[in-house]
């Protein structure tokens, strides 16, 4: 063998062991699990605002014989992880089954990286309505839609005020002699009287004051703290270390009430697909509408049943927290 071979060859056996310490690293690195699959399930449309979240979507991650399923929620979301390990090179079948559109499936493949950090998107086709050759009533036609809705706030009224005086009897100038109570420097021989004040059910109290408003004031220590109920019970305590004093104790008194403010707002439509928000602590959801230029109301209850239309609700967390309701109408019936 000639020196430039030999040179050759040391070059490919240097290539080869670097390839075989690196895959050997990256198997030494990547440790087996269970393999999680996370996803959504959508409409699939050439129009975004179309593309639609689709809940109640069985789906269902196969392999051989083993196979595992759930179900997507109000939001389209789904998560599944399957019940054995998956190698890099295998794969994993998702089908995806919903009665009102074309069945899917897609091929998974496994890789190094995790696969719960890759999101499925499934873009779900509707089976396509089959006209029959029957004659077909005109569809009814809802237009002049509002969503009718109230939210519970609470009320807070200034309903007056509330005033008592009270008095400590003492007499001043007398050593305390370690016999409380004493005077805060324990000097002197000290009394102490306390007053409540009661707001009544539903109220409590604000901006309370207390105070010395005769005889020897300097003399003197007055305290508030609120009792039970949430500020409705209000007491004061007050020390007097000299001679006879009185105090007077004052506040503003607040009722607290829960008012329903009514409020309408308009749902957007795209297609035959109705979409509105809500705050979640609404109550009493309705929509008003006109079926054929006749006036109806259709409360939204737990179930969100409607006679024209399939509607699925959901909750959007974070910061801002909303329900979101969509509505997609049924066969007969157009906006």
């Amino acid at each position: 063998m000639t020196h430039k071979g030999t040179t050759l060859s040391i070059v490919i056996a240097v290539v080869v062991a670097a390839a075989v310490a690196a895959l050997m690293v990256r198997l030494f690195r990547w440790k087996p699990g269970l393999t999680t699959i996370q996803g959504a399930v959508i409409r699939s449309s050439q129009d975004p605002p179309k593309q639609q979240p689709l809940a109640g979507v069985t789906v269902t991650a196969s392999r051989g014989v083993v196979s595992t399923s759930t179900q997507s929620d109000a939001s389209g979301y789904f998560r599944i992880t399957f019940p054995e390990v998956i190698w890099p090179g295998q794969s994993v079948r998702l089908s995806f089954r919903q009665p009102d559109f074309r069945p899917l499936d897609m091929n998974l493949a496994m890789e190094f990286r995790s696969t719960s950090r890759r999101l499925i998107v499934a873009a779900m086709v509707p089976r396509v309505t089959e006209v029959k050759a029957v004659s077909i009533a005109p569809a009814q036609v809802i237009n002049n839609i509002r969503i009718r809705y109230t939210v519970n706030t609470e009320n807070e009224e200034d309903i007056g005020s509330a005033v008592k005086t009270f008095t400590v009897v003492n007499q001043g100038d007398i050593p305390c002699r370690r016999q409380g109570p004493c005077s805060p420097d324990g000097n002197w021989k000290a009394a102490t009287s306390s007053v409540t004040l009661d707001a009544g059910p539903d109220n409590e109290f604000r901006n309370v004051r207390a105070s010395c408003i005769a005889g020897p004031c300097p003399f003197t220590r007055i305290q508030t703290h609120a009792a039970a109920d949430g500020g409705r019970m209000i007491v004061a305590t007050a020390m007097d270390w000299s001679d006879t004093a009185t105090f007077l104790l004052e506040a503003e008194v607040f009722h607290t009430s829960i008012g329903s403010n009514v409020r309408q707002s308009y749902p957007v439509i795209f297609d035959r697909t109705l979409s509105f928000t809500l705050p979640t602590d609404q109550e009493g959801v309705s929509i008003q509408a006109e079926i054929n230029g006749t006036p109806m109301v259709f409360p939204l209850g737990g179930s969100v049943y409607l006679s024209w239309a399939n509607c699925t609700v959901r909750t959007n967390s974070g910061s801002e927290k909303s329900t979101v309701y969509q509505c997609e109408l049924k066969p007969g019936f157009k906006f």
